[in-house]
């Protein structure tokens, strides 16, 4: 039995299709479905069980021995959620409780960390996994802040020697994009936003620039598609012997303009795109560039090339979102 936790959110059920794909049969979904429409992602799925999360340790009392691997995708998302408590228990406690869980009983651990842990990139973007190393680095926001807090707390039992689970590995996702994400609302990608924007026949908005000698539209991400963070997560639940805390990005930053032009022409359209002032309230904590060093996830043998970014736009457009079955 494999279990994904967030299994009917964006990455978590996008995952849960590649496995079934692989053939597994046995997967469990652990998730509060709620009144978003997110259980549509789960809607062709052959799942063992949904489980909330408030009962999962019920759940997994008695399945010791059956679950072989924990995809741990479940996390309350949103950087912009102001209830650093509510994050604390969601993203920091359970994840803890989890990981005890899974240390006890030698199974195995993936899960999501973020890029939202660099802050505003001052220490850059390496991913390293010691004490030291993490201690240098200041999210941004709550939600970064609660990721790092895990990521930190890891490496602080990694140091004193308590047991691991069997294998360990956690991923800091950069801007991922792809189907699936449609419930996320203002959290949704910039692509599909764009999308929107661009099929209703209006510009697509940018953030102007509110930095020196950045241009407005020139702010950069490493977008990453879907299928190659699941690819990558497959990997290693293919390879065992992998543990560490990696970087889960393409390695290439882009331009907030370069996404925006490649959904156009993806659409067959011609771009038209205007910027906008971007709100005070974002402009002390917002990031002009990420990018992902992709040297140590290398080094540990994935090896496989990143779909390039306006392959990945194409895919998501064409064979998604300009669909009538827009799930993956």
């Amino acid at each position: 039995m494999i279990l994904v936790t967030g299994g009917a959110g964006f990455i978590g059920s996008v995952l849960l299709a590649a496995l079934e794909a692989r053939g597994e049969t046995e997967t469990v979904a652990c998730d509060r479905l709620g009144a978003d429409g997110k259980w549509q992602n789960l809607a062709r799925r052959e799942l063992a069980a949904v489980v909330p999360p408030e009962r999962l340790f019920d759940f997994l009392r008695g399945n010791e021995k059956t679950v072989d691997a924990v995809f741990h995708m479940g996390a309350i998302s949103d950087t912009t959620e102001q209830d650093a408590g509510k994050l604390m228990e969601n993203n920091y406690l359970f994840s803890i409780a989890l990981w005890e869980w899974c240390a006890e009983h030698n199974i195995r651990f993936i899960y999501a960390s973020s890029a939202a842990t660099y802050g505003d990139g001052a220490a850059g973007f390496e991913d390293g996994a010691s004490c030291e190393h993490l201690a240098k680095l200041a999210p941004l926001n709550a939600y970064g802040w609660s990721k790092h807090l895990f990521d930190r707390r890891v490496a602080r039992m990694l140091a004193k020697g308590e047991t691991t689970p069997r294998q360990w590995a956690g991923f800091k996702f950069f801007n991922v994009f792809g189907p699936n994400e449609y419930h996320k609302g203002s959290q949704r990608s910039v692509v599909h936003q764009a999308w929107g924007a661009a099929t209703a026949g209006d510009p697509v908005r940018l953030f102007k620039s509110h930095r020196t000698g950045i241009a407005d539209g020139a702010q950069a991400r490493d977008f990453i598609y879907v299928d190659d963070v699941v690819d990558t997560m497959l990997w290693f639940l293919d390879h065992p012997a992998a543990n560490g805390l990696f970087n889960l990005g393409t390695g290439q930053a882009r331009t907030f303009k370069d996404l925006a032009t490649a959904v156009f022409i993806a659409l067959g359209k011609k771009p038209n795109i205007e910027y906008i002032d971007m709100p005070e309230v974002l402009r002390a904590r917002y990031q002009y560039f990420t990018e992902a060093p992709m040297q140590k996830l290398r080094a540990a043998g994935y090896t496989r090339p990143f779909t390039p970014l306006e392959e990945g736009v194409r895919r998501y457009v064409q064979d998604f979102l300009q669909t009538e079955r827009q799930y993956r």
